[in-house]
């Protein structure tokens, strides 16, 4: 009986939550995307300047 009354309690707590997240967290992926955006160029930019500081040595036949 105890365990019912705490699945109970439990279940009134927490189904507020779950639809609130529901909810929200296509609001949030909106939100972070552009940020993921930045991530992307930031890390592109640096690969690109790594590519063009390694290029004389991978014209040069150097194997890492």
């Amino acid at each position: 009986m105890i365990k019912l009354l705490l699945w109970l309690v439990l279940f009134v707590l927490c189904w507020p939550l779950a639809i609130l997240a529901l909810v929200l967290w296509p609001l949030l992926w909106l939100l972070s995307l552009p940020l993921r955006l930045v991530g992307i160029v930031i890390t592109s930019a640096f690969e690109l300047l790594r590519a063009i500081l390694l290029l004389p040595a991978r014209l040069l036949g150097s194997r890492p």
